[in-house]
């Protein structure tokens, strides 16, 4: 059974004729690494947000969408909110824009992990300095302390990591989560998430520009543009036979004409 499935889904916002994502089908099976690519305005990031429902008010979502074999768009807001957090989880672009600015970085962690378990402040506290020690974060004792204006922008970064592992999910979906990171700190993120995937049983969803970043993570590649699925297939074999013009101006883009090692 796959994880997360996609058949014939669209997406229109409010106020347009034209959808933004044209009849996606797509499985992902347990365990699997798959990045979906594409340029600004392709529709990646509004087939992520239609599986997380977090569309904007008034957008239209046609087609299925199951996790596990269960349609995501049949359950409640309730059970959804309990599904996500807990077995489906999100690292955002923007780390500065999605952690809440007045409040410190350990009371928000501890809050994700007491809205899904019956952990007291003292154990919930310990779990976050582990999960902020298992990220690369130095003195976690003193850091969960800080606001995220006195992190950095690699370490704010490292935090929505954290704070997207630390109940154990199933399914992880990074959106664009080197973007705005420079190249040295891109890497050291790149490195993180590989190891923290090989770590736990995991499955991966990953939106990207960057075909570069997807070959570092993936094996299995999806290319969308104009809202609509190109092609799709392992790394290996897109990476040297694309069959669509676009695919092959992404990885000449690349300077890709290889497949990196060591992508399992």
């Amino acid at each position: 059974m796959s994880i997360i499935s996609l058949r014939q889904v669209s997406v229109t916002y409010l106020g347009s004729d034209v959808p933004a994502v044209k009849g996606a089908n797509l499985d992902v099976g347990p365990g699997e690494r798959v990045g979906i690519v594409g340029e600004s305005g392709s529709g990646k990031s509004t087939l992520a947000a239609a599986i997380l429902r977090s569309l904007p008010s008034g957008a239209t979502v046609d087609g299925d969408i199951t996790y596990k074999g269960e349609s995501l768009r049949a359950r409640s807001t309730a059970a959804f909110r309990e599904l996500r957090s807990v077995e489906l989880a999100h690292i955002p672009q923007d780390p500065l824009a999605s952690l809440n600015p007045v409040l410190r970085i350990g009371k928000q962690m501890r809050d994700v992990i007491q809205a899904h378990r019956k952990v007291n402040r003292h154990q919930a506290n310990r779990e976050v300095e582990e999960a902020l020690a298992e990220v690369g974060i130095p003195e976690p004792h003193v850091k969960r302390k800080n606001f995220p204006h006195e992190l950095s922008g690699g370490m704010r970064q490292r935090v929505l990591i954290a704070m997207s592992l630390i109940n154990q999910p199933h399914l992880l979906i990074a959106d664009e989560p080197t973007t705005a990171l420079d190249v040295t700190v891109q890497a050291q993120i790149i490195e993180l998430l590989h190891h923290q995937l090989a770590s736990r049983d995991m499955t991966l969803l990953l939106i990207t520009h960057d075909i570069g970043v997807v070959a570092e993570l993936c094996s299995y590649i999806v290319v969308m543009r104009h809202g609509e699925i190109l092609e799709q297939g392992p790394l290996e074999t897109l990476s040297t036979n694309p069959t669509h013009p676009y695919t092959k101006q992404l990885f000449d883009a690349a300077h890709m004409d290889y497949v990196t090692e060591d992508v399992a």
